[in-house]
């Protein structure tokens, strides 16, 4: 068995559920192989990672970064002034916490801190989640000791040499919901024969598919189908008036239990975030992605692309949501056959253990 001494981690990164669940996967995962670990969490002031961690039991601490303005660049001189802060700070932090490793899982953050990392000789871990590679992680690659990759062929974007494909992680509690579909089902107060629906726009809600979905629920009502509806807290109160008084709608905010939520239903709808495909793949959940057009490089389509390319999901683009998202939903809930399909299809490339495989690397750099 190897020897897993107790380590001192800096995790940098978050922005979104797609940064943060994965971290805190890396994080669970190198408890397990010691739990004396220490572990710092380095995130963005005002982003979501500074709730969601403190919540987990990880310290953190905020950088006042923030991301370029790519449509008005005038307002690029604060983010600026920003940057020159959060590398004075990260520098600060790097002393103070003196890491034996530094690990991004991209967003705003994770770029200065592994910036000064890799000034002071520190050895650095790249997660990179998506299968078009982020901005951050490939202006960091050149120094990096480790990339991990969630998909194939990533030599395009950073060296062969320090790639190591280990799959995306996913929070642990995922994969251990032993309820069946029918018992998740009635936990969340639905009807288990009848199908339901889970759409889930991430944890900040996407604004395209709350609007489908709107539009798409006198069709869901006539055809029987029960939504389970994660609106994000963007679109809270809107989706809750539109849900108001419709038995066979649950609209909420933000959902804790994702296992109970996954179990339950027959079809997903969701945008086609990395940290999302994962648990699809873990999980084996048909789904229908829409993929967000506002992100880096379109990486989302790229995303969804690699599953519907295997026959592992079926793909509308934003654009054509408000109108073909209710009859598409429709047409595929119906369809046994297909949905079973595109299950076996997307389990069949998922990748199991990924925060162990990525615990394993880090080990080995800090030997």
């Amino acid at each position: 068995m190897a020897d897993y001494k107790p380590l001192r981690v800096i995790i940098s990164g978050g922005g979104t559920g797609g940064h943060i669940f994965p971290a805190l996967a890396i994080a669970e995962a190198l408890k397990r192989k010691n739990a004396a670990t220490e572990i710092l969490f380095v995130g963005a002031q005002n982003r979501m990672e500074m709730e969601k961690v403190p919540a987990a039991g990880y310290p953190i601490v905020g950088l006042p970064v923030a991301g370029f303005d790519r449509k008005r660049l005038w307002r690029n001189f604060a983010v600026l002034v920003k940057l020159a802060n959060s590398l004075a700070k990260a520098r600060k932090v790097i002393k103070d916490f003196n890491p034996d490793i530094a690990v991004g899982v991209g967003g705003y953050a994770s770029g200065p801190v592994l910036k000064q990392a890799q000034k002071k000789g520190i050895p650095t871990l790249l997660q990179e989640q998506n299968s078009y590679a982020g901005v951050t992680n490939k202006m960091l690659a050149r120094q990096a000791k480790a990339i991990c990759t969630a998909y194939p062929d990533m030599q395009r974007f950073f060296p062969a040499e320090v790639i190591t494909l280990t799959g995306n992680p996913v929070r642990e509690s995922l994969t251990q919901c032993s309820c069946t579909r029918d018992e998740a089902c009635t936990k969340l107060g639905f009807d288990p024969a009848r199908p339901l629906l889970f759409v889930t726009g991430g944890s900040l809600g996407a604004r395209t598919i709350n609007d489908s979905v709107k539009a798409a629920l006198p069709l869901f009502e006539k055809e029987g189908i029960q939504v389970l509806w994660q609106t994000g807290k963007l679109y809270a109160d809107e989706c809750a008036a539109a849900a108001k008084g419709l038995s066979f709608v649950k609209a909420t905010p933000f959902i804790s239990d994702m296992a109970l939520a996954y179990r339950a239903a027959d079809l997903v709808v969701a945008r086609a975030g990395a940290g999302t495909i994962s648990e699809l793949e873990l999980l084996g959940k048909p789904a229908l992605l829409v993929p967000s057009p506002n992100v880096a490089e379109d990486h989302q389509r790229k995303n969804a692309e690699a599953l519907t390319s295997r026959n592992a999901a079926v793909m509308i683009l934003d654009a054509d949501a408000p109108a073909k998202l209710g009859s598409t939903v429709c047409s595929m809930i119906k369809d046994t056959q297909l949905l079973q399909n595109l299950g076996k299809s997307v389990a069949a490339l998922a990748r199991t253990e990924s925060a162990d495989k990525i615990a394993d690397v880090i080990y080995s750099l800090v030997k």
